[in-house]
């Protein structure tokens, strides 16, 4: 979605540089995917009126048009497009204007005739892609001024990725919004004012008829009819579409499409004289009915479908999605019915989908638009068409809302708010960060709220926050992610690298990860086949990682935060879902110059999760040898935390990695985050640092290959006592000289007395102590 600086600054005092904006916008998760400035490539490009068409004599699909540029003098151009008459007002680069890519215009010959400059459509002027015809500038432009100046192009232009749960960022007001309150500044929307009426006209319900036979797909319908004068639009409104993205086409359309980027309200124009019936009936398609929308292609229906149709039920439009049948305004229409409803979303989803039709309109009507903004947007267009349309709106308003759509209440504990975002949030400045986003909270509600709990009130714009934890989204949006301190500690500080993978699953990527091919499945996934909620993170990060590697990168380390969905529990109808931390590691561990590069194996991807361990001061953590789906058997590790198992970690199964197409070798891991962040911890204690030495051996021991490096170390910890401070595996050798099924583990371990430095004696007992310890429980012998 595009939106102009200037277009957002009708709603609130934004200031601020270009990039600092960008850098708010993507804090606030509307991701800016560009940044334009319309007439920075643009210079020389002048407005001028066609005086003359005639066919180029040696080129049929080429034309002769003399333009004058305001002078007086004549110009003539050669162009290829033909969608200008004379009289209309043209951008025209003469020689010696630049345009966007540093083209610079010259006289030329062109199949034998002169050509002084050329005529602009909006895409070689860098407006738009659109490249259909020359660009017509409305009747009352200027001669011969500079374009930059008549279209306003020192404006700034942000392209915005929308998420589909933003639905009412598909607005320029929303986004407005959105800003204005990460900016700390007001929002102001201002209400249409009332239309005038046409003067002893008779009211709405004469002038129309409607009847919606399916209130279930069609919650509310308004309409609103009125007279106009069809015409261009004016310069500012042509200007404005322009930079959204849209191509101007008359004043009535332009409303309607105006009002939809502004508001988020798609709206539709029927020419009401040419409306069988002169009224509207909403009703669901029959199945195999067949109709040809406005791109003129006949589409197949099916009984899902739902259909407006005039009063005589033949089909007008697709509702929320393209209009149809023989209704639409035309340069004649004076009579106008104009449409703005609320289509519930999970229904223009299907039909978009199926009939392989997305538009503007079907775009937000998926999201969920305001239902309780119909009206108001009705108003708003109304208002528009009295000032570029000449218009007089009958007296009234069709208005079928049987069952009115209430905004719904839900409870937020600040405590709760704090428990997930790590944060120390007080109830007054949760409120602060809600309010100003349109969550109110009823009057006569104390600040702080009833023992830390606030009741707010979801606006009906807001369809994407049901529960609680949606508006703790919201505080963390505006709180700032840069201000919220991880919860898992030091993830970062073990190179590796944050992905962000999809939470829908194709079955076969399942299966190639080595899991069972099956999950919750979506009736209308975005692309089918990615029809499963995922049962786990790994699949999709060692997905990444085999990406990286077929672009010539090998070596990665990546982990992924996120949510996996399990079937749901006995007697619940939402799935089980759960946070999972997943850590995948590949390619070659590199060494040098200290010791020789190796591959990567499980030991790697424990240090990471022992790093978490330690950081979270896990009291009770171990791993069990076992085998897990996906991992090579006999290389993997159940994660055990306060005795219950909460993952799996080793060395992946090199047919996953065939499978997966991944070369090299690769270890991971994937726990439950949350069980994890509820575990019992160490507990901490406050001690004066010894200012004595501390005293560090390494021991290298030969034992048998199943014996588990947690169990080795365990022992040494158990065995070393209270002088140990710190004990670490570091090497893990294999190799025929320790002879058959053998292993040789290194651990270095460092000591350390609160109260003195501690001799050669108590570190060689020490040493021997370990030793012993180590060939009574496993067998092990100390490597040479």
């Amino acid at each position: 979605m595009k939106a102009p600086l200037s277009w957002l600054r009708d709603f609130a005092p934004i200031e601020g540089s270009p990039l600092d904006l960008a850098d708010r916008l993507n804090g606030i998760g509307l991701i800016v995917e560009g940044i334009a400035a319309p007439g920075r490539d643009i210079a020389g490009v002048r407005t001028a009126r066609v005086l003359a068409v005639e066919k180029h004599p040696d080129a049929d699909r080429l034309a002769l048009v003399d333009v004058d540029p305001g002078d007086g003098e004549a110009v003539r151009v050669v162009c290829g497009a033909h969608n200008y008459v004379v009289g209309d007002i043209v951008p025209w680069a003469p020689p010696g204007a630049e345009l966007p890519g540093g083209f610079m215009l010259e006289r030329r010959k062109i199949r034998g005739q002169f050509s002084d400059g050329m005529l602009c459509a909006p895409d070689e002027l860098g407006l738009s892609d659109d490249h259909s015809g020359i660009m017509i500038l409305p009747p009352d432009t200027p001669l011969g001024d500079d374009l930059r100046s008549v279209l306003g192009l020192d404006d700034i232009v942000f392209d915005l990725e929308i998420t589909p749960n933003r639905p009412d960022a598909m607005s320029i007001a929303g986004v407005a919004r959105d800003l204005a309150a990460a900016l700390g500044v007001p929002f102001t929307l201002p209400v249409p004012s009332a239309p005038g009426t046409a003067e002893a006209g008779p009211p709405d319900g004469e002038w129309a008829t409607l009847v919606v036979e399916a209130p279930d797909r069609c919650p509310r319908y308004v309409a609103r009819c009125g007279t106009v004068a069809v015409g261009p639009s004016p310069g500012w409104m042509a200007q404005r579409l322009t930079k959204a993205g849209m191509r101007p086409i008359s004043n009535v359309v332009d409303v309607t499409n105006y009002v939809m980027l502004e508001r988020g309200q798609p709206l539709h124009a029927f020419d009401l004289a040419r409306l069988g019936g002169r009224g509207i009936v909403v009703r669901l398609a029959g199945e195999g009915e067949k109709i040809t929308t406005l791109d003129g292609v006949e589409r197949t229906l099916t009984a899902a479908d739902l259909l407006i149709c005039d009063a005589n039920r033949a089909p007008q439009a697709i509702a929320g999605v393209m209009g149809a049948g023989d209704s639409e305004v035309s340069d004649t229409t004076t009579e106008l019915l104009l449409e703005s409803a609320y289509f519930t979303p999970d229904g223009i989803l299907r039909t978009s989908k199926h009939l392989g039709l997305r538009t503007e309109s079907s775009a937000r009507f998926e999201r969920g638009v305001d239902p309780n903004g119909t009206a108001i947007a009705a108003d708003r267009a109304w208002e528009l068409f009295a000032e570029v349309a000449s218009s007089q709106a009958a007296a009234g308003t069709l208005d079928a809302y049987p069952a009115p759509i209430e905004a719904i209440r839900v409870s937020l504990r600040t405590a709760r708010v704090n428990d997930v975002l790590g944060t120390d949030l007080d109830t007054a400045t949760i409120r602060g960060h809600l309010e100003p986003l349109g969550f109110t909270v009823p009057e006569g509600v104390h600040a702080d709220g009833h023992g830390g709990v606030v009741e707010y009130v979801v606006p009906t714009y807001r369809p994407d926050c049901e529960r609680e934890i949606d508006l703790i989204e919201e505080v963390a949006r505006h709180h700032g992610y840069n201000n919220i301190a991880r919860t898992l500690p030091r993830i970062l500080g073990t190179g590796l690298s944050e992905a962000y993978t999809f939470s829908l699953v194709a079955p076969a990527d399942l299966a190639a990860a080595g899991l069972p091919p099956e999950g919750i499945e979506l009736e209308n996934p975005l692309r089918a086949e990615e029809s499963l909620l995922r049962p786990a993170v790994l699949p999709g990060l060692l997905k990444a990682a085999a990406f990286n590697a077929g672009h010539a990168l090998p070596d990665v380390g990546l982990f992924e935060i996120g949510h996996i969905f399990l079937p749901p529990p006995p007697g619940q109808t939402l799935p089980d879902e759960r946070e999972h931390v997943a850590v995948v590691l590949t390619g070659t561990v590199f060494r040098l110059p200290h010791e020789p590069n190796r591959p990567v194996d499980g030991h790697d991807v424990v240090g990471r999760f022992e790093t978490v361990a330690e950081a979270l001061a896990l009291a009770d953590w171990r791993l069990r040898p076992g085998d897990a789906a996906g991992f090579a058997p006999g290389r993997a590790a159940h994660v055990v935390v306060d005795g219950a198992a909460v993952g799996a970690v080793g060395e992946i199964d090199p047919a996953v990695l065939a499978r997966i197409g991944l070369a090299g070798p690769a270890a991971a891991l994937e726990v439950n985050l949350s069980q994890i962040l509820g575990a019992t911890r160490k507990e901490r204690r406050s001690v004066t640092p010894s200012r004595y030495p501390a005293s560090t051996i390494d021991l290298a021991f030969v034992l048998d290959e199943p014996v588990p490096a947690g169990a080795a170390q365990r022992t040494l910890s158990t065995t070393a006592g209270d002088l140990l401070e710190d004990v670490r595996l570091f090497d893990v050798f294999r190799s025929e000289v320790l002879g058959p099924n053998k292993k040789s583990l290194a651990f270095g371990l460092r000591f350390r007395a609160p109260d003195r430095t501690l001799t050669d004696e108590e570190v060689g007992g020490l040493r021997q102590r370990l030793i012993d310890a180590m060939a009574k429980e496993h067998g092990a012998v100390l490597r040479g």
